[in-house]
């Protein structure tokens, strides 16, 4: 059979796997920055163990070819790990090496993923008195150099809860009794079993540039360099990330909500309604908690930054709502006004205009209105005309009085290139808007936070600009690469980092879109990315609760009903 391999051709023979044929290309070097890690066809990821011809299809009895391959025409695209998908493989990779190997050093110890900070995924560990950081690296270092093959097999989902029964894994017990297939893929190491949501590396020596280090409660294993695979990514300690994660999984202890299993329980037997409010009310004392400290520095402007679909509309107003409390006049502004005509607008690398980039913003204007503004001018403020694209002056002024606070509302509200400057330090204070889910699959599988944010967009733009899934999820590459050049760069500069995330929100969301994301198939380009989400909402219960979700929500930015955009 002919195959394209990332513009190659190639005949590729009976049984030969995908990795047999990469290296027969050349395409293998023995670096992460340029080997592949899985390989895309039609619209699914593939591990490299993939086996594109069977001998039984070249038979004189049968012409057909595998599905995907069929569905391509032969077409294979190489993922590395400079992709998102290739990022993901490796992530899936290091982690069922991690808890191999914690299983093997201290069977009796649970480890449990917990979140994401910086180039590190933090990792607890209970039960293991004698737990070390630098014990569990050399075991990795083992594994790693052992070059194990990762193969995926089926078993029954009886089997798997009759394994994991047997070791005091209630977590997954609970979770895979919402599992409606009979069987389930997991891979094996040395006794250990596992399963995970996606494909990983083909071998365990693909686990190239990583370190362990030690952390409070467990450890960190650090990623590669993002520009730089090649090299292990510098850790730098972010205190703020890792309060906000703690106060995320005790909101979830609280709330008896730490796994969807557990957010199931809640759903049939109509507690959900009860975690809602609880929830909202948590929300809400945060919001007023960030209105205090504005108030003690006596900052006159915020600026509020967050990835897309964090929730930054409806979290200025709610602040507005709590600066109202102590007597001051907060004033909207959107530094979306301030965006610069759209045929002015710099490119991307296809071509295409780059509305993520720091210069789509007239940072110089924004920056001497505000000055303006803080020294007492009457100002007039730019208004953006998304219909036309471009920007127009239509009387709009504003002049602050001796109580206004400003509250900027932006992805780049962070960057210190929009503060004018000799700015004082006390007159700004600057806030970080993003979900931080602690709601786990089960304790060795997160569930990643851009998966809410792209579900939440898929949600909003389905809702409210009637646009397709395949509309909403082929922008998202480009959004999230201009969040990782000038978004989250700068979200250390913040005083305080705001958790917009709910622990009910998924079971919500399943129920506007659920339908809309089954019906994306394998042929699709963007089906792979569709059925990571497919495959965590696969074990959630739907929650038909809208009526209890207050109009101020966060969530009711995206399903609709939000009371901050009636006119």
């Amino acid at each position: 059979m002919k195959l394209i391999i990332d513009g190659y051709p190639i005949e590729a023979k009976p049984e030969e796997s995908l990795l047999d044929i990469v290296k027969k290309l050349g395409l293998v070097t023995g670096k992460l920055s340029t080997d592949p890690l899985v390989a895309k066809i039609a619209g699914e990821i593939f591990t490299l163990n993939y086996i594109p011809v069977r001998h039984k299809d070249v038979t004189p009895e049968s012409e057909s070819l595998r599905k995907a391959m069929a569905a391509s025409g032969g077409v294979v695209r190489l993922i590395r790990y400079c992709d998102n998908a290739g990022r993901e493989a490796y992530m899936r990779t290091a982690q069922f090496i991690l808890f191999a190997a914690m299983e093997q050093l201290w069977p009796k110890a649970r480890a449990k993923m917990n979140c994401i900070v910086g180039a590190g995924l933090y990792i607890t560990v209970s039960g293991a008195p004698d737990f070390s950081a630098e014990r569990l690296k050399a075991r990795v270092e083992e594994i790693v150099a052992a070059n194990v093959k990762l193969v995926r097999r089926k078993i029954s989902t009886a089997n798997a809860v009759g394994y994991y029964g047997a070791k005091g894994w209630t977590d997954k017990v609970k979770l895979l009794a919402y599992r409606e297939k009979p069987t389930i893929s997991v891979y094996d190491f040395d006794g250990f079993m596992e399963y995970y949501y996606g494909e990983m590396a083909p071998y365990t020596s693909y686990l190239r540039s990583w370190d362990i280090l030690p952390a409070d409660e467990g450890f960190l294993f650090v990623f590669p360099n993002a520009e730089a695979p090649d090299k292990v990514a510098n850790y730098d300690e972010m205190p703020h990330y890792i309060n906000v994660y703690t106060e995320g999984k005790r909101w979830g202890e609280l709330m008896e909500c730490e796994t969807v299993a557990d957010l199931n329980v809640l759903v049939d037997n109509g507690r959900i309604r009860e975690l809602i409010r609880v929830n909202e009310a948590l929300h809400e004392k945060r919001f007023s908690e960030i209105a205090d400290m504005i108030c003690q520095r006596g900052a006159k402007a915020v600026m509020l930054s967050g990835p897309s679909s964090s929730g930054k509309t409806t979290s200025a107003n709610r602040l507005a709502t709590q600066l109202r409390v102590h007597g001051k006049k907060p004033v909207l502004m959107s530094l979306d006004d301030y965006y610069i005509d759209r045929d002015k607008l710099p490119l991307c690398e296809d071509g295409k205009p780059d509305l993520e980039h720091i210069n789509a913003i007239d940072t110089a204007l924004f920056g001497k209105q505000l000055r303006q503004l803080l020294e007492g001018w009457d100002v007039e403020l730019p208004h953006f005309n998304f219909k036309t694209g471009k920007r127009e002056w239509i009387g709009k002024r504003l002049k602050l009085e001796a109580d206004s606070v400003i509250i900027v509302e932006g992805l780049h509200a962070l960057n210190p290139i929009l503060l004018p400057e000799g700015m004082p330090s006390d007159a700004v204070f600057r806030m970080y808007v993003s979900p931080f889910l602690a709601l786990n699959l089960d304790y060795h599988s997160r569930i990643p936070s851009s998966y809410l944010r792209l579900l939440r967009r898929i949600v909003r733009d389905f809702e409210t600009r009637n646009s397709s899934v395949q509309e909403t999820v082929s922008m998202w590459g480009s959004v999230r690469r201009g969040e990782e050049k000038w978004i989250f760069p700068f979200h250390s500069n913040a005083d305080v980092i705001l958790n917009s995330s709910t622990l009910y929100e998924l079971a919500v969301l399943k129920k506007h879109i659920f339908p809309l994301l089954l019906a994306v198939q394998p042929e699709d380009e963007y089906y792979d990315e569709v059925r990571a989400i497919v495959k965590v909402l696969n074990f959630i219960h739907e929650a038909d609760v809208d009526d209890e979700i207050p109009p101020t929500s966060l969530v009711r930015e995206f399903i609709g009903g939000n009371a901050f955009y009636r006119k």
